[in-house]
């Protein structure tokens, strides 16, 4: 065989190894073999093998180094796991720097201000019917949403959402947002009157 044939083998097992890599660091649960193969419709026999240099590649077996996280076997699947040596500084992270999970009186809150900015704390009580002045608070405090003024006619503040809830949904720009008119019953786009 030529060196030309023997490249496009080493470029699919790349591909293969890689996107075994993409569909792992996604996941929140062990994923078996077969599971693995049919998601990148290979046989398992070459999805076996791409996983085991993959554990080798992340434990500096394969020139590289020896990274902060590992693929191990679990629960009939495999999965990423932090390295244990990285466990405290990542627990620390976890626990002091990333926000617990909202609440979902909060992510109405946020997804009212979200469609409606800048608004007012009770133009968002009005549409949500309740009290939200804890909620906004919470969600000031964990950089969501900005003060961004006052109203020109009531003098209330007014509150904007900030680029860290950008990059927490993933998204360039507020116009990246789903129209919610669909889901509307009368059809209205957004929450405008």
């Amino acid at each position: 065989m030529t060196a030309e044939h023997e490249a496009p083998a080493a470029e699919e097992t790349v591909d293969l190894d890689r996107a075994l890599e993409a569909i792992l660091f996604v996941s929140d649960e062990p994923v078996p073999l077969v599971a693995l193969a049919a998601a990148v419709s290979a046989p398992v026999k070459q999805v076996r093998e791409a996983v085991h240099r993959l554990v080798e590649d992340y434990d500096g077996k394969l020139d590289g180094p020896v990274r902060g996280f590992e693929l191990r076997e679990v629960g009939g699947g495999w999965r990423m796991y932090v390295r244990e040596r990285f466990d405290d500084i990542v627990g620390d992270y976890v626990s002091v720097r990333q926000p617990s999970r909202l609440s979902q009186a909060a992510l109405e809150t946020l997804t009212v201000i979200a469609y409606r900015q800048p608004v007012t704390r009770s133009q968002v009580a009005q549409v949500r019917a309740v009290n939200v002045d804890s909620v906004v608070r919470t969600l000031l405090a964990r950089g969501l949403i900005d003060e961004a003024g006052q109203d020109a006619v009531t003098g209330a503040t007014l509150y904007v959402t900030t680029e860290l809830l950008l990059q927490h949904l993933g998204i360039n720009s507020l116009e990246e947002l789903p129209k919610i008119s669909p889901l509307l019953e009368d059809g209205r786009d957004g929450f405008n009157d």
